[in-house]
């Protein structure tokens, strides 16, 4: 799903591979239940807290909703809502698909 852009994490041959991994492990886990497991075990509460923070974000910037407000109803820093409206538009297309899935 990448568009050919260069990514901050493929700058280092090694940061890269660990990427790569991370993404093939994710592509085996098929049941919810051992998606959550894995998240939970791999990343801390607050990088959980986080990247569902961000999913928010996406999904309210996605509805059109004034970037003030979504910062008031997700407690993100507008210069986060900013980013996240960033990588939504002009990133690789991830936030995209997982909107337009949930939407389903």
């Amino acid at each position: 799903m990448t568009s050919g852009k260069v990514q901050q994490a493929e700058a280092r041959p090694e940061t890269s591979e660990r990427f790569d991994e991370l993404v093939e492990a994710f592509v085996r886990l098929r049941d919810p239940r051992i998606v959550a497991a894995f998240l939970r075990d791999l990343c801390t509460t607050t990088e959980l807290d986080a990247m569902g923070q961000r999913l928010q974000v996406a999904r309210l910037v996605d509805e059109a909703v004034p970037y003030q407000e979504i910062s008031r109803r997700t407690g993100a820093s507008t210069a986060t809502v900013t980013r996240v409206a960033h990588w939504l538009r002009y990133g690789e297309g991830g936030y995209e698909v997982v909107l337009k899935r949930g939407r389903k």
